[in-house]
């Protein structure tokens, strides 16, 4: 397991059906697809050898069709399904090998879940709720509470503590799921389409309040959706997945300016590349240029290498000539024509 990762699988397949050995010899070997497993064999591959590492503190999304797998995936990392092939490593243990009691232990220690469906229990508080995995830890009452009431306060709902889940609209419910997991101090933070079920205005502000609380906690976040918007405005990286296996791994903007194939292409058709693509994506490097132009212009506009798309072109329609890319410690690293932005917003509109 790489030093720096918090999540690792390694080969890991799910089969649901039978598994003898002829026909998961036939699988595995790549020898059938989904559909003939299932007209042959009537067994479904839930997930088809899928290797990933994720890293302490990143924001993983993991995205794909209905069925096509990311649920069932991310329901083995703390093995609520058991793999039918492969190991997984988690907060460097291998949770493959536990036991019943110590994966219980594990999971309560280490790993948070936020659900689709909330997972309230109807006859305790919203406080109540709030502490059960700390209830379940043993933790003295007093700390309990303490810690339910913080998280709720990050989650703006510290007023609603005494109430019950069904007095609260679907998305403060899903806050109350969401503080749980905050109170719980997992270093794992599973969330398996947490937002799905919302209207689109209040999916973007629990987005939105989500980010934020995101980058305060540093958790080592797995985020599944089916909405490639949510998770290019979410994901530090994304999975795509299609019939149980994963089909591309990368940063939004790997994903959107290099679509492995004409699937994950598809996908991301619709998509704006003027919030994604930065600078550094667009620019010549700089010792090229200085090899087939010389100097550098002395007047150019000058940008940070993490500007957006969006705002090079802004920047561009004050200036005729080319703009200077630099790095944080502001050394010139790149330099962006107007044919270079003109390139990249073509390029969208064909992708």
């Amino acid at each position: 397991m790489p030093l720096d990762a918090a999540i690792e699988l390694r080969n890991v397949w799910k089969i649901f059906g039978s598994t003898n050995g002829s026909i998961l010899e036939e699988i595995r070997s790549g020898n059938i697809s989904k559909a003939e497993a299932l007209e042959r064999h009537n067994c479904v591959i839930g997930v088809a050898d899928v290797s990933l590492s994720i890293a302490e503190g990143e924001l993983f999304c993991v995205m794909g069709l209905s069925g096509s797998g990311k649920s069932t995936l991310v329901r083995h990392i703390n093995r609520l399904l058991e793999p039918t092939f492969g190991e997984i490593h988690v907060a460097g243990d291998a949770i493959t090998d536990l036991d019943a009691a110590a994966l219980r232990r594990f999971r309560n220690e280490h790993i948070a879940m936020v659900f689709q469906n909330f997972a309230l229990m109807p006859h305790r508080t919203v406080l109540d709720n709030v502490a059960l995995p700390l209830a379940i830890r043993g933790l003295a009452q007093n700390h309990q509470l303490a810690r339910a009431r913080a998280a709720l306060k990050m989650v703006e709902l510290a007023e609603w503590a005494d109430k019950f889940a069904y007095e609260l609209s679907g998305g403060m419910q899903q806050r109350v799921g969401l503080a749980r997991a905050i109170a719980a101090d997992s270093e794992v933070l599973l969330m398996d389409e947490p937002f799905s079920a919302l209207d689109p205005l209040i999916r973007r502000q629990l987005q939105d309040e989500f980010m934020k609380l995101a980058s305060i906690m540093s958790k080592t976040t797995v985020f599944i959706t089916h909405d490639l918007e949510e998770a290019v405005r979410i994901g530090d990286r994304i999975a795509i997945m299609r019939d149980g296996g994963v089909v591309q791994i990368g940063t939004p903007e790997d994903i959107v300016m290099a679509p492995a194939d004409d699937y994950v292409r598809d996908f991301v058709s619709g998509i704006s590349r003027l919030k994604i693509v930065r600078a550094s994506a667009l620019m010549t490097d700089i010792d090229i240029w200085a090899e087939h132009h010389g100097a550098l212009p002395t007047d150019a506009l000058q940008m940070p290498a993490d500007a957006k798309l969006e705002e090079v072109i802004k920047a561009s329609a004050h200036t005729d000539g080319p703009i200077i890319v630099h790095n944080d410690g502001e050394m010139p690293v790149g330099i962006i024509t107007k044919s270079d932005l003109l390139e990249a917003v073509i390029d969208g509109d064909s992708t």
